[in-house]
């Protein structure tokens, strides 16, 4: 394949995977979809964090638009000189986003490791955290959280989403590094008036 149709498939799969973090983050910071529960101290650090939008989120949407851009013609020029100019971009641009997307892989694990902070008879905390993890294998628990109301489903919901779409931004965004970089030393493989 390619660099720059390879660039154009990273670049196309990178973009709904951020806006895809974008939204799960968004829906943290709303358990249930009720603004209810939204105060600082009723939501977790690592749903007030906002890995998911800044991580995972706009600082992967760089990326993507980057290697976009040059997988195809764009306004640093035609040729050869125009495409490595372009890969160059896409290589910084891409470090940049394995880096938001390692910030939204740590937050993300560390929120589903410690668990979402609610309300039970003891009051607001977080009440899985002595647990290292082993409340995601007993329902049961989940009971406990009295309000708001389902937030530990919720919240693994959107923390697993969440650390799978940055594992897989991570893998992305290392394959447009290699390929970038392979475009800046190789060039394109496509010939001259072969369209992008």
């Amino acid at each position: 394949m390619c660099t720059g149709k390879c660039s154009r498939f990273v670049g196309l799969s990178l973009i709904p995977l951020s806006l895809i973090c974008i939204l799960a983050n968004a829906l943290l910071l709303v358990p249930q979809g009720k603004t209810t529960w939204t105060n600082v101290n009723q939501l977790s650090i690592q749903v007030w964090l906002m890995a998911g939008f800044f991580g995972g989120g706009l600082m992967v949407l760089c990326p993507g638009i980057s290697a976009v851009r040059a997988g195809g013609k764009g306004c640093c020029g035609a040729g050869c000189c125009g495409n490595r100019c372009r890969m160059l971009r896409s290589i910084f641009s891409s470090a940049f986003g394995v880096l938001g997307a390692i910030y939204c892989l740590s937050v993300s694990g560390a929120g589903l490791r410690i668990g979402p902070k609610c309300l039970t008879d003891r009051g607001w905390d977080y009440h899985f955290r002595d647990t290292k993890g082993s409340y995601l294998q007993n329902r049961t628990l989940w009971n406990l959280c009295v309000e708001p109301p389902g937030v530990v489903s919720w919240n693994v919901t959107l923390f697993s989403l969440l650390v799978a779409a940055s594992c897989l931004e991570i893998v992305l965004c290392g394959v447009q590094l290699v390929n970038a970089t392979l475009g800046v030393f190789c060039g394109d493989c496509r010939k001259e008036g072969t369209p992008r």
